[in-house]
């Protein structure tokens, strides 16, 4: 075996959506990583990707696209940060021979000075291959590559559910209010990839109905069983 066939492995920390999608891309594009496996956060209360609001089935049937295992980190409703890190830190030592977790932060400094220290103190460190991107120029890069994500989740303050269940295209992004960052990084909207240029095919889903829950609209997206 060559030098040249030899590459790190790595874990994604991942949500599913369209800023950790397409760290996973950019890191897929190079031979310096291999990813080993996706870590995503499940409410076990609900069965759901934590705070996006996804249903576990849609999740296993987009790692199932992308062709990477899926390593579900189960977490209580309402968790603390406590509980969040004993879990993240249990899943990772599932894999003792990887040291670095990929992120798709963008550009919340205090979030990823949190990631950076709890790691440290458990001998793992971040990789961040989105950080620092201009955010509408990021979302376009998104579109541009081909993937296809729609919004499962808006923080009620700040969008209304007008904007959930849509598709993360020109329209939605010429109609979010000025202050909105257009990757809602601050937490404005999440996302779910249905499809993308790593997918061997388009997750197939459709939406069902609209609720408001503790401030946040959700659009509960279906399996859709007709596929």
């Amino acid at each position: 075996m060559g030098l040249m066939n030899s590459r790190t492995e790595v874990l994604v920390s991942w949500s599913g959506g369209k800023d950790s999608c397409l760290a996973l891309y950019e890191i897929q594009q190079g031979q310096q990583y291999k990813v080993a496996a996706l870590l995503t956060t499940i409410t076990t209360d609900y069965d759901r990707i934590s705070m996006h609001g996804v249903r576990r089935d849609l999740l296993e049937a987009q790692a199932a696209s992308l062709g990477i295992p899926l390593h579900p980190v189960g977490i209580s409703k309402g968790a603390s940060n406590s509980e969040y890190e004993l879990r993240f830190i249990e899943a990772c030592a599932d894999y003792p021979s990887i040291h670095s977790i990929v992120f798709g932060d963008l550009f919340l400094e205090d979030v990823k000075l949190y990631r950076d220290n709890f790691l440290a103190r458990n001998d793992l460190r971040g990789l961040y291959p989105v950080w620092l991107r201009d955010t509408s120029e990021f979302v376009k890069r998104f579109m541009a590559l081909g993937f296809k994500a729609i919004v499962t989740c808006t923080n009620a303050n700040v969008l209304g559910p007008t904007f959930v269940g849509r598709l993360v295209d020109e329209a939605f992004l010429s109609d979010l209010p000025p202050q909105v960052d257009p990757c809602g990084e601050r937490g404005e909207f999440h996302t779910f990839v249905v499809d993308g240029p790593n997918f061997k095919q388009p997750v197939a889903f459709s939406k069902g109905e609209i609720v408001e829950r503790e401030g946040f609209w959700f659009c509960d997206i279906l399996p859709d069983l007709k596929s």
